[in-house]
């Protein structure tokens, strides 16, 4: 009995080991005609590579090159990514909260995200910035206000927790809860 037991333990531990490389790996690639869906996306620390223009086999030939899983609205491009072995996944919505719950739902990622930890703008991991090395990058009135600040090493962007973030959290958390297949 003790082996059967060590089997079923190690088949799960493989599992649960594969589950959390996958999502620390999962990233997308987001189709042009769903910009909202790549900044949500973005804004709860997911991986979300967008580009405004771009061209069918372009956006293919980066999903394959890097693993990216296809996020589209585009029958033909999710047939096209079929036959050329890309992970895509059809966006049923046409309102970005239901798109997003879609990719989270999809791939259980509700617990996983991570607020406000990518550049909206560039998709890349902020950094942590002291108020210190702030002082020259924001106002005065900022730098009184703000707490902590994040930087974009891409960029340089800066980002702190200004009068929208209450809006936000609330935008957040109503994603984070929702249950996508219960909204159109």
């Amino acid at each position: 009995m003790t082996g059967l037991n060590s089997q079923r333990n190690l088949k799960y531990s493989v599992n649960f080991i594969t589950i959390l490389l996958r999502v620390k790996l999962m990233r997308f690639i987001v189709d042009c005609m769903l910009g909202k869906l790549a900044k949500w996306l973005k804004i709860l620390g997911f991986d979300a590579l967008f580009f405004s223009k771009i061209e069918d086999d372009e956006l293919l030939r980066l999903a394959d090159a890097e693993g990216r899983i296809l996020l589209t609205r585009d029958n033909g491009l999710v047939e096209r990514a079929h036959r050329g072995g890309v992970e895509v996944l059809f966006i049923d919505s046409e309102e970005w909260r239901s798109q997003v719950g879609q990719v989270l739902d999809e791939y259980h990622l509700r617990d996983k995200s991570r607020p406000y930890s990518r550049c909206i703008e560039c998709n890349i991991v902020l950094k942590e910035l002291s108020k210190a090395k702030a002082r020259n990058l924001v106002t005065p009135f900022v730098l009184e206000q703000a707490q902590a600040f994040a930087l974009c090493p891409d960029c340089g962007r800066v980002f702190w927790k200004g009068t929208h973030h209450a809006d936000m959290e609330d935008k957040v958390r109503e994603i984070l809860t929702q249950n996508s297949k219960l909204k159109a």
